[in-house]
């Protein structure tokens, strides 16, 4: 079965549901970790899961009851969704938040699909295809068929004279700075600041370099962007092991990480 499909289609159709909420008046709640929560995330939530479940592969979603380790430690493969990744960003109502769908075997993202609804930007991979795409759409009715027609690779292009690394420089804690730093002892750096899982897209397609993170991020932050990276010829490394970042772990917290083009 081509899994890419129908996890592009739900992407399309969430993006849908996510603008009647962003055009509108809408709530925001606080969950019990702090986080924002809105009518978006449950709607997306809602038609994501609709097209997954009838798949038979098990789902870790932000807006879904998480499921004991016990359990998800037997499966080879699952699905790790955000149905809204920014949702600060969507109450800022700046552009810069995305859905994000990815299919995790054995603890690697094999099928990455990032939509941005405000835009009509699709981003993709999948198993066996070493490439990613981007694709600007006219509508979220959009077919498979020609998302495919249209979509173009992307490809990491590590700038030749400097280091463009994705932060804010208002916004960057010490760690951060430090890493910074360092790379400034020997080339120029330039600071590219964006939202949501967009962060790896920019690396992916050439228009970042660097993307450090030393904050807290959950698997559904970043497993559709590591695939896509993945695809593109950029690295995701935990720090500081080094090692890949691997997914459906016993904790769903991520460890610190840097996304590179750099070999």
């Amino acid at each position: 079965m081509n899994l890419l499909e129908p996890a592009i289609i739900a992407s399309l159709e969430a993006g849908k549901a996510i603008m009647d909420v962003y055009s509108s008046e809408f709530d925001v709640e606080i969950k019990s970790d702090d986080s924002p929560l809105t009518l978006a995330d449950r709607n997306a939530n809602t038609v994501i899961n609709s097209f997954l479940i009838p798949l038979e592969i098990p789902i870790i979603s932000e807006e879904n009851k998480q499921i004991d380790f016990e359990t998800r430690k037997t499966w080879n493969r699952c699905w790790i969704v955000d149905p809204v990744d920014g949702t600060k960003e969507f109450i800022k109502r700046n552009g810069e938040f995305t859905v994000n769908i990815a299919l995790v075997e054995d603890g690697i993202p094999v099928l990455g699909v990032i939509y941005v609804p405000v835009s009509k930007t699709l981003y993709y991979t999948n198993v066996g295809l070493n490439k990613a795409y981007k694709v600007a759409l006219n509508s979220h009715d959009t077919s498979f068929e020609e998302v495919l027609l249209n979509a173009k690779e992307i490809n990491a292009i590590p700038h030749p004279s400097k280091a463009r690394i994705v932060g804010s420089r208002s916004h960057l804690n010490d760690d951060t700075k430090n890493f910074i730093s360092e790379i400034e002892k020997n080339e120029e750096v330039e600071i590219v600041s964006k939202g949501s899982s967009l962060k790896f897209c920019l690396v992916a397609e050439g228009k970042a370099d660097i993307y450090p993170r030393y904050a807290p991020t959950m698997e559904w932050d970043t497993a559709a962007g590591h695939a896509i990276c993945m695809a593109a010829g950029v690295s995701v490394i935990a720090l500081p092991s080094k090692e890949p970042l691997i997914y459906n772990k016993e904790n769903l917290l991520n460890p610190w990480f840097l996304v590179s083009n750099r070999k």
